[in-house]
């Protein structure tokens, strides 16, 4: 796999092709001295439980993995915190709205978007929402339904963080990973 910065061959500041790799992280420009770093993108990810225990699953409309499993989120935009991210997020997808929300943990994630790796931070948070009335697929989402934890099979889902944090809150609740074939 290459590494995403081979992709950049022209300085974003001057436009000089003497842009070279400085690091591992990095390429600086011979012509005006910039330094470009490449970081992770940050992205969040909500774990929204009904009433009776089940989560809130989405199928993605939209490449990559359109059509897979995944749980309702996205990027963060900027100057916005994480926090506010997701509570957008969550309205822009499904029109609920969140009451409250808590961090649980993080898991790194290549997103290919355009035929570019775009390495996020996904950030995973447990919302609550009192009411579902208003539950409606939207944005990037074809499809919301709810889905007990024993039902939950990690290869269902078709984006890395989102299977492994699937993994994860399946550990974390005491239940097994459903390693079954797709229904």
């Amino acid at each position: 796999m290459n590494h995403p910065l081979q992709q950049f061959q022209f300085c974003p500041k001057c436009g000089s092709k003497q842009f070279l790799e400085h690091n591992e992280k990095s390429k600086k420009c011979a012509g005006c001295g910039f330094t470009y770093y490449f970081n992770s993108s940050a992205a969040v990810v909500a774990v929204i439980e009904n009433g009776k225990g089940e989560i809130l699953i989405a199928r993605r409309a939209k490449d990559p993995a359109k059509g897979a499993l995944d749980l309702p989120g996205g990027f963060v935009d900027m100057y916005e915190t994480a926090e506010e991210a997701v509570i957008r997020e969550i309205r822009e997808e499904t029109s609920l709205s969140i009451n409250s929300l808590q961090y649980l943990f993080s898991i790194p994630n290549i997103y290919l978007y355009s035929g570019f790796e775009v390495h996020t931070v996904d950030a995973f948070f447990r919302c609550k929402v009192n009411e579902y009335n208003h539950l409606t697929a939207q944005d990037d989402v074809s499809e919301l339904f709810f889905l007990a934890y024993d039902r939950l099979n990690p290869a269902d889902f078709g984006l890395h963080s989102i299977r492994k944090g699937v993994e994860k809150l399946l550990r974390e609740t005491g239940r097994t990973i459903n390693n079954r074939q797709n229904d």
